[in-house]
């Protein structure tokens, strides 16, 4: 049995960082009762940015397919909210927060994007 390549130890790391913060977005998400009281005014909007654009990123970098990933994290984005709204008591649903999602998943695709972008302007010279 061989070992495993630099670039599949790597892709195995992403793939489970990219399991855990899914894991941590659906506590965010889903947990029974909302946190308490803000550190500061629209924190609540920040923690969803971040719960959307880091599991995207992580996915897309992983090397999941990025309409499986994107289409998945966006609809995640839409039915949260409607859980929230219909089936958690203590939450409400929150177009805003879905919008905020949505952002977060579309700023992980820039930035995959530009970085891939990158990756491949820089092999270029390389060849030089």
């Amino acid at each position: 049995m061989t070992a495993p390549t630099p670039a599949a130890r790597g892709r195995r790391i992403l793939l489970g960082a990219f399991v855990l913060a899914v894991l941590v977005q659906f506590v965010v998400l889903y947990a029974p009762q909302a946190p308490g009281v803000e550190p500061f005014p629209n924190a609540d909007k920040v923690v969803h940015l971040l719960v959307f654009l880091g599991p995207t990123l992580l996915g897309l970098a992983a090397g999941l397919g990025p309409r499986v990933v994107v289409g998945a994290l966006a609809a995640q984005a839409v039915v949260s909210e409607v859980v929230q709204g219909l089936v958690l008591p203590a939450r409400s649903g929150d177009p805003l927060d879905a919008a905020v999602d949505l952002v977060g998943v579309g700023l992980a695709v820039l930035v995959w994007w530009l970085a891939r972008r990158r990756r491949a302007s820089g092999a270029a010279l390389q060849r030089w």
